[in-house]
């Protein structure tokens, strides 16, 4: 046996079918396209916009629209009563915070949101703090370092 008489098996290929090749190959004459119209033209099939009067295909689905940005930045939100764990004078950074579980990515940028209340002084450093949890944490006695993404 040599390669040249290597097959697949029989059945695991189809035979393909070859039309336009006259009426005894059985997709002879028309080729399987009927009879005149757009369809037995050559290069015809349209686009989805066009629908010969319909409304679009395109127009019919409107959540399709637009696109998603690969490079939008995930921001990971922390509120200051999840703060409340971390024992007083410890830093919270994007890896503390992580390995606390209160955030899954510690390589996305994270944000520092004022609900609740702080009682403990912590060095919170991060990405963004808004202006009523940096307020909450200076008046427990801990600062406040905004990190560069």
């Amino acid at each position: 046996m040599k390669t040249h008489d290597l097959r697949p098996k029989h059945g695991a290929r189809h035979k393909i079918k070859r039309v336009g090749r006259g009426t005894a190959a059985g997709q002879g004459k028309t080729a399987g396209r009927g009879t005149k119209g757009q369809g037995a033209r050559a290069g015809s099939g349209g686009h989805l916009y066009r629908q010969g009067g319909s409304l679009p295909f395109v127009r019919t689905l409107p959540f399709k629209r637009g696109f998603t940005n690969i490079n939008r930045a995930q921001w990971e939100e922390v509120n200051l009563d999840r703060l409340a764990g971390f024992a007083a004078g410890s830093e919270v950074t994007p890896q503390a915070l992580a390995e606390a579980g209160l955030i899954d990515d510690p390589q996305h940028p994270v944000a520092v949101l004022g609900r609740g209340e702080l009682t403990t002084a912590l060095t919170v450093r991060a990405h963004r703090v808004t202006a009523g949890a940096r307020a909450k944490i200076e008046a427990a006695g801990g600062t406040v370092e905004l990190l560069t993404q």
